[in-house]
């Protein structure tokens, strides 16, 4: 079994990304081969992995795809490699809100049999750092395995703090400094992608690859992730059961303006029998040859409304296959793409409605129903996605959506959501294929014209108990 270590925090921003994209690309940079992962649904975290692993960054989240599918797809994430660095997320017991440790970096850890490595932003504090270690190690059952401090501010605050941990059993792996900090830029979600920078984020990941080398004791943290037990897990596989064969070419939307994608999803696509083909809405102005279907996931359209626009050869090509009855599935920045205008530039005009940019968040994972039949999901399919956005979509008629209307999903507390047709389907949820695998089948065999049978759909996983 490869070895592997989480790399978690007592909360958002204390530096896991950094550390977690250094020890990868310090590993890669040594010719360790790596693996790298990110618990829960964040897209733009493991494009930085990637650069820096030099393979997909993928994600772990039970709340997607369900807890008993955390080992298999890590093992086929791994698969090849020696070494797994798990980045997490928030702090390291957070999750669900209202579901216990569902969805957590600690959960996680425990599934993978992993151990944790705390990273510590210790730039306010002294020797009242024990006092937190101590209480990150006697809170849950993980096995915290050491402490990586971050934000050291001298030779002399280093001593207190590693003397602190001393004091309470944990041994300090690593110490970064307040001046060594790597800048990435940032904006209304979060990171700017490293699709939309890959120059700079290459430099960011190889500056990171050194910052990490000449601070962190890569030899301990190697010995740490050594020190975890057998896994068993069976790889998962996205080999469908009954293959399309000689499947239809399916376009994948790609580049700066569509980075949200789980590797996942083209895996899927591929077992299911289609031939997958990245389109790039940025540049290219037509579908791929013999394109059949299309599927969009997220990103940042708002940033690119001007360009996407002024690519009216490829909006064309989009509308005429909605036309022809092709398949479509988008999500999110997809669904905005789908709308007639987005921000007042004119979009592909798939959907008679219009995207605008909002300053509210919309954030948070959903258990939501299908209610009408589309390309994607047979109505009453129940699946479990999340939401992460700052738009919102106005439809033209001025109605609300409903059932009736053709509605993509509904959820508790919320009114209907999305479009769909029996061709299309557009929605804000963000979905993880592999916890819901039957998705791509469906959408292959309704391109390659085949009958869709009422059982090819998505299976719902219901959340652990507490």
């Amino acid at each position: 079994m490869v070895a592997r270590v989480v790399i978690a925090a007592p909360a958002s921003g204390h530096g896991k990304t950094t550390v977690a994209t250094g020890l990868l690309a310090a590993f890669a940079r040594r010719g360790v081969p790596v693996a790298p992962f990110k618990v829960g649904p964040d897209y733009i975290d493991p494009g930085y992995h990637a650069l820096a692993a030099g393979r997909p960054g993928r994600n772990l989240d039970p709340v997607l795809v369900g807890e008993d599918l955390i080992g298999p797809l890590f093992a086929h994430g791994s698969a090849g490699t020696e070494l797994a660095i798990v980045e997490g997320v928030m702090g390291l017991y957070d999750g669900r809100t209202g579901a216990g440790d569902t969805g957590s970096t600690a959960q996680v850890a425990e599934l993978l049999r992993a151990p944790v490595i705390l990273v510590v932003d210790a730039a306010a504090q002294g020797r009242s750092i024990a006092a937190l270690v101590h209480g990150f190690r006697s809170f849950g059952t993980v096995r915290l395995a050491g402490v990586i401090l971050n934000r050291v501010g001298s030779a002399r605050h280093e001593q207190i703090l590693r003397d602190a941990c001393e004091e309470v059993g944990t041994p300090v792996l690593g110490a970064l400094r307040r001046a060594d900090a790597v800048a990435a830029p940032s904006r209304h979600l979060g990171l700017v992608p490293a699709a939309e920078r890959r120059a700079e984020a290459l430099a960011s990941v190889d500056a990171l690859a050194t910052l990490i080398a000449g601070s962190v004791d890569l030899e301990a943290v190697a010995a740490v992730a050594r020190s975890a037990p057998p896994l068993a897990a069976s790889p998962w596989t996205p080999q469908a059961a009954e293959p399309v064969a000689d499947g239809p070419v399916v376009a994948l939307a790609g580049g700066p303006a569509f980075s949200f994608a789980y590797a996942e999803t083209a895996e899927l696509l591929a077992g299911a029998g289609a031939t997958v083909v990245t389109v790039d809405p940025l540049h290219d102005e037509a579908l791929p040859a013999g394109a059949r279907a299309l599927v969009v996931g997220g990103g940042f359209p708002e940033v690119y409304a001007a360009e996407l626009s002024a690519n009216e050869p490829l909006r064309r090509s989009v509308a005429a296959l909605a036309a022809s009855g092709g398949p479509i599935a988008a999500e999110c920045a997809g669904l905005l793409w789908l709308c007639r205008s987005l921000d007042g530039a004119p979009m592909c005009g798939v959907i008679e409605a219009d995207a605008a940019m909002t300053p509210t968040l919309t954030l948070g994972y959903r258990d939501a129903v299908a209610l009408t039949d589309s390309p994607l999901a047979a109505a009453g399919t129940r699946v479990t996605g999340h939401e992460f956005h700052r738009t919102s979509v106005h439809p033209r008629s001025g109605l609300l959506l409903s059932p009736a209307a053709g509605a993509a999903w509904a959820w508790r507390g919320a009114d209907p959501e999305g479009f769909a047709t029996g061709s299309v389907h557009a929605s804000y949820l963000h979905l993880h294929w592999a916890g819901h695998r039957g998705l791509a089948e469906r959408l292959v065999r309704a391109a390659a014209g085949r009958p869709v049978r009422p059982n090819v759909g998505a299976v719902w996983r219901p959340l652990r108990q507490h």
